[in-house]
């Protein structure tokens, strides 16, 4: 029998979590947000319960586990708050907004004994689990450098909302779209801890006189009078102990018709080196076979996308709510807040530092 799921959360991205708990055969019990009208909005929508106090939420009998889905700010509060109630949680990325609060999750995880994993969707891409199968039996030999791209045309979320103000996000595009990059990266090459990085950043799009003309907005609508002191392109360098380079690429806005440069990540290997678009429809390979150079392509069935990944993610929380084995971890994404405090310091220093232990 499927577990209750409570919603901490009813924007966009509850209700992805939403189709998702149903497309997996999952009992969502409610939305519970601090706008009350957005929250009944939600259970109207989907046939559910509706609370305006997290408080309630977390007394109800029929909620067993919670989904985190809420700003950034709150993430920490909520989470902790979600365990001390006996509820195991399902926490969107990023994990927290410092890497102190992180461990601060991990301490209520272990002092409340309940189960926590992170949400880095990514790796329930249909393109990701084949790319898997590759490096696990072997194909690229041993990967020596990786890279990973995320550019947007007209891509900035809320715009002038709780996404573009540091004190709400803790961030800009490097901590809506890094974080993805950066444990998909770190999870295809078996988890190396990165050492050094060496980043930069800009914010060019979401301030007057210049402004920003969109075609559509995630998280929307904009407040185009509302604040925008995030970043909104970022590239980076990072070092690993174990001599694996990755570099990172990515942007809210970037002007180029999209495909222009490929999104994506890109593994070189020694044997073999291999490329796919997380949400694309093949794995592509470049080898050698019998001395001659070949490229081979893994295609991905048409049914498969963002709405697949995320029925996955939710399989895995109630199989792991269950007993079953832990999906992305805490530890995953206490590692991915220090690589992005990271890089937020080397592009404020403009040089090169180590990665805090």
């Amino acid at each position: 029998m499927a577990i209750g799921i409570g919603i901490l959360g009813a924007g966009a991205i509850a209700r992805v979590h939403a189709q998702g708990i149903a497309d997996a055969g999952g009992h969502l019990v409610g939305f519970c947000d601090l706008d009350g009208a957005k929250a009944s909005e939600a259970a109207a929508e989907w046939d559910t319960q509706s609370w305006s106090d997290p408080t309630a939420l977390l007394s109800c009998d029929d909620v067993k586990a919670v989904v985190v889905a809420v700003p950034n700010a709150a993430h920490a509060a909520m989470a902790i708050a979600a365990m001390e109630a006996g509820r195991d949680v399902l926490l969107e990325k990023p994990m927290a907004m410092t890497v102190e609060q992180c461990r601060e999750i991990l301490a209520a995880r272990d002092r409340t004994g309940r189960r926590l994993q992170v949400g880095f969707v990514c790796r329930f891409a249909a393109t990701v689990l084949a790319a898997r199968q590759h490096i696990e039996a072997g194909r690229l030999g041993r990967i020596y450098q990786a890279r990973a791209v995320m550019l947007r045309r007209r891509g900035i979320p809320g715009l002038g909302r709780w996404f573009t103000d540091r004190a709400r996000s803790g961030g800009g595009v490097l901590i809506d779209l890094g974080p993805h990059l950066v444990d998909l990266v770190l999870s295809l090459c078996g988890r190396p801890e990165v050492s050094r990085v060496s980043a930069a950043t800009s914010s060019r799009f979401g301030q007057p006189p210049r402004g920003y003309r969109f075609t559509e907005m995630w998280s929307g609508p904009p407040e185009l009078d509302g604040v925008f002191n995030v970043d909104d392109a970022a590239t980076a360098m990072l070092r690993c102990r174990d001599g694996l380079s990755i570099t990172l690429e990515t942007a809210w806005a970037s002007h180029l018709p999209d495909g222009t440069i490929a999104d994506g990540v890109t593994l070189f290997g020694e044997d073999a080196a291999m490329h796919f678009d997380i949400w694309g429809n093949s794995v592509t390979i470049g080898t050698q076979l019998d001395d001659e150079v070949v490229d081979v392509s893994h295609p991905i069935p048409a049914n498969e996308g963002w709405g697949t990944a995320f029925k996955r993610e939710h399989d895995c929380f109630e199989s792991y709510c269950s007993g079953g084995d832990a999906g992305p971890s805490g530890e995953d994404g206490l590692g991915v807040q220090r690589v992005l405090e990271a890089m937020y310091r080397s592009a404020e220093a403009q040089a090169e530092v180590e990665v805090s232990s």
